[in-house]
């Protein structure tokens, strides 16, 4: 199979990788052809290097801790550091950028100087270094969180990006070319896998070690979450370090990169000293300095960057699978039955469409298209790519306007929300009209509730509260004016009670502050308010898969914290004795109003359950995938053929660079808050990629397209012109 048939960000780089890896051996094959000629080799086959298999398990390793650490990332600094979703956003699109700039940092460093096995060992233990500080910074009250939390990001995308252009060359560097051609194709192969296994086992399983390990007495363990994918860090170096006898290490040789920059700086700065001589082409003003075959080249380059251009916008879409997406995907039901979906478990479902999808394209999709005749140039393929990114946000927009109608009423400024629960096993009548609030008489049935989700308010405004028995009540209960006071943005509650004295009394409680908002991790949100018998200690426990024990309270009116739940069908225990069964639903925030002398309870919904299943993403990771198969493959389909084999490597930081702008957009839209509305955003995502791609179709016009000769149509140079490395390299896309 082909090895452009696929799309993971780790793979297409990897292909970029091997495609400048092979650019080098051009560059050196030309090098002997100018200096002794070297007769072919004719003796027995070269045996598999044992070293490769130390660099293979390195990097299984290594995207473990990767895509383990990225996948729960988003949600941790919204659960942990309590950070809202726009500067979550922000904070992951800048991490996912800074880890696509290093890249070029750690190959210049490779090349120029250390060389790549000492880059790839001195930068993992940068990456090793920064992996334990993000574990160790979710360990409650051990070191200043955020603090440690940044320190570890800057350290991991210096450490992955800088290692990025470095392993897969380093496994290519073992094999000797053309007489292990085959071995060679194998490896990457090969590696590729390892790639897939560490990022498909970690982004499944990190978000079970987040939520279903309890630890540090929170319902969470971020620590672990973060620790194991840490732990397999230090195990690849390990085990790189374990492989060193066996390496082949080649001296630093220089940069391509640099060369060109240099290159193009000169031919910069001629054309404006020598502004009088006329060139057809601006870099040909480097001409005498450098070699007419690296201006041609790089002009080559040069055509296909300038079609990057637009395509930054695809990446801008693309990685919000792991922060807007799985941010979406916590308003959503995971209930599939005995299965509960973890929101950041969606992201899982990208790698799995593509293994589907890609021979599907190949054997079905692509075949109908030569038949129409239609979608059969290059750029047209990844227009049209990019068009499906825009459709998924689309998708995405309308799902969210599905979950509106269960998202969270939060109060905003001039509003306040009051609500009045009755504790009684009678029902109470209230009423109101004082200091501009009115409430026209209400009768809140035994253990209901009185709701006021929009009450005007500036500021502090107190104002008194009629309350009066009902007809059932005891008729020894006199009616009470107690006073109430709300707040400007703040949903509050209380409670009308009994009091502890022999004669029943009708009581008010104190302010009780509510939390409307919805959990950010998909589970529900508790609250007990129990109408005592006597003022001596309460204990409620829950109980289903996890035991959920409300910390002990005492008071007429006994109010609980707000405690975050699984979802789960719980017995409810009121001092060990059980008082009936519930269920706590998905994104449900509820009071649970109790009765201690009748041990009646009901169970007030306060912000609606999550409706809309996870499921109903599946269509626009569907969508995104299938453009990501005619976008990305395609596009380094285009790059390959379209760039002389030398600048490969300059291809690959054009690829990075797209990529790592493509998060920055992210960034600016997220920070500058063009629309508040996520809905509308997703929209505004959508609008923009779309324009793009109009605009890269107009590029595309005229563009011209060229032939690159190879040196040999029968060496290694024509593994690539084939297309020859195994489909199988490609079945995941992230990074």
């Amino acid at each position: 199979m082909d090895i452009l048939e696929s799309s993971s960000d780790d793979e297409d780089e990897l292909y970029l990788e091997a495609s400048a890896l092979l650019g080098e051996k051009a560059a050196e094959k030309e090098k002997e052809a100018q200096s002794d000629v070297k007769l072919p080799y004719n003796g027995p086959p070269l045996k598999y290097p044992k070293s490769v298999f130390f660099i293979v398990t390195n990097e299984f390793c290594e995207r473990f801790c990767f895509y383990g650490m990225r996948t729960i990332l988003a949600l941790y600094l919204v659960q942990y550091l309590n950070y809202n979703e726009d500067n979550a956003t922000v904070v992951y699109h800048a991490f996912v950028s800074f880890c696509y700039l290093t890249p070029l940092i750690g190959a210049v460093i490779a090349d120029s100087w250390l060389g790549r096995f000492k880059t790839i060992l001195i930068l993992s233990l940068v990456y090793a270094i920064g992996s334990v500080s993000i574990s160790l910074s979710a360990i409650p009250n051990f070191i200043p969180p955020e603090a440690f939390t940044y320190l570890g990001l800057i350290l991991i995308g210096f450490g992955t990006g800088g290692i990025k252009p470095c392993v897969s060359a380093f496994g290519g560097d073992q094999f000797v070319v053309p007489e292990q051609e085959r071995q060679l194709q194998q490896f990457f192969s090969i590696f590729y896998f390892a790639v897939n296994g560490g990022s498909l086992v970690s982004t499944f399983l990190t978000p079970i070690l987040r939520e279903d390990v309890k630890c540090f007495e929170r319902d969470d363990c971020y620590s672990l979450a973060f620790g194991v994918p840490a732990i397999l860090m230090v195990v690849s170096i390990i085990i790189f370090v374990a492989g060193k006898p066996m390496y082949k290490s080649k001296k630093p040789g220089g940069n391509v990169m640099l060369e060109v920059c240099k290159c193009i700086g000169h031919g910069i700065k001629m054309r404006f000293t020598n502004k009088d001589v006329k060139k057809e082409h601006w870099l040909e003003h480097a001409e005498g300095k450098y070699s007419r075959k690296l201006i041609d080249d790089i002009k080559l380059a040069l055509n296909v960057l300038v079609m990057f251009i637009p395509l930054l916008l695809f990446w801008a879409l693309f990685d919000q699978q792991g922060s807007r997406w799985t941010f979406q995907a916590t308003r959503m039901s995971g209930d599939i039955g005995a299965w509960n979906i973890k929101p950041d478990q969606m992201q899982v479902i990208n790698p799995l469409l593509i293994i589907i999808l890609i021979p599907v394209f190949e054997a079905t999709v692509y075949p109908l298209f030569k038949k129409l005749n239609i979608l059969q140039k290059p750029l047209t393929k990844m227009t049209f790519g990019g068009m499906l990114a825009a459709v998924a946000f689309v998708l995405s927009a309308l799902v969210e306007l599905s979950i509106k109608p269960t998202e969270a009423i939060v109060p905003t400024a001039g509003e306040a929300q009051l609500r009045i629960f009755n504790t009684f096993n009678c029902p109470m009548v209230i009423s109101a009209q004082d200091n501009g609030v009115t409430i026209g008489e209400f009768e809140i049935e035994p253990l209901k509730a009185y709701e006021n989700l929009y009450l005007a308010a500036q500021g502090n405004k107190l104002f008194n509260l009629n309350i009066r028995r009902g007809a059932t009540c005891d008729q020894s209960l006199a009616d009470v004016t107690a006073p109430v006071e709300i707040r400007e943005g703040t949903a509050q509650s209380y409670a009308i009670h009994d009091g502890i004295n022999s004669t029943p009394t009708i009581k008010l409680s104190g302010r009780i502050i509510d939390d409307p908002e919805k959990s950010r991790n998909g589970n529900g949100k508790i609250k007990i308010i129990i109408n005592s018998a006597n003022t001596g200690e309460k204990r409620v426990v829950f109980n289903g898969k996890i035991d959920y024990e409300f910390k002990t309270f005492t008071g007429e009116a006994a109010v609980s914290d707000l405690l975050e739940m699984d979802v789960d069908d719980y017995t409810i225990f009121l001092n060990g004795e059980e008082i009936g069964t519930t269920t706590v639903v998905a994104g449900g925030v509820y009071t649970y109003v109790i009765n201690e002398n009748t041990k009646a309870f009901v169970r007030r919904l306060v912000t609606p359950e999550n409706s809309v299943n996870m499921l109903w993403l599946i269509p626009q990771y569907f969508v995104i995938t299938a453009g990501e198969v005619m976008f990305s493959i395609t596009g380094l389909e285009f790059a390959f053929t379209q760039a002389p084999l030398t600048m490969k490597s300059v291809i690959v930081a054009g690829w990075y660079l797209s990529v790592a702008f493509g998060n920055f957009f992210v960034i600016i839209i997220a920070e500058v808050k063009f629309v508040s509305d996520q809905m509308w955003e997703f929209v505004l995502f959508a609008v923009l990629m779309a324009v793009s791609m109009v605009i890269f179709w107009l590029m595309s016009l005229k563009y011209k397209y060229v032939t690159i000769a190879t040196e040999d149509s029968n060496d290694d140079m024509a593994m690539e012109k084939k297309k020859s490395v195994d489909n199988d390299a490609f079945e995941d896309h992230k990074d």
